[in-house]
């Protein structure tokens, strides 16, 4: 169950925020998670709250006030071909939507199956 956290600068329309959350989603489903499997928070704050150089390290254009950080927290073992696939559909998805991939970062998160309750407070992987 991979979990979805974007990080932008305020202010962010729906619309932007909708073509980020589809643009990771299919990815996620393209690399094996389930279409329901969807489960996606987005943090928009003030330019004094969300501080990021616009080069480091290897930025090959410059970030902008629409710079997005992906986190996505799911369960340990996936390998990094799994990664290296989906950061390529990522991508893909986000110039097809009009966004410079240049002006994204991802982080990957890896927890232990047995750390996540979907609901009821059960654990289904134990």
């Amino acid at each position: 169950m991979p979990f979805v956290t974007l990080t932008v600068r305020k202010p962010k329309s729906t619309g932007f925020k909708d073509k980020v959350f589809a643009a990771v989603h299919a990815a996620l489903v393209a690399t094996g998670v389930p279409d329901t499997d969807k489960f996606q928070r987005v943090l928009e704050l003030d330019a004094a709250d969300f501080r990021y150089d616009t080069h480091y390290p290897d930025v090959q254009t410059t970030r902008t006030d629409d710079f997005v950080l992906i986190e996505i927290l799911w369960s340990v073992g996936r390998s990094v071909k799994v990664k290296k696939k989906l950061l390529g559909e990522l991508m893909d998805q986000l110039r097809a939507s009009g966004f410079d991939p240049e002006n994204v970062m991802v982080v990957f998160k890896e927890t232990t199956w047995e750390n996540w309750s979907f609901a009821g407070g059960r654990l289904l992987h134990t």
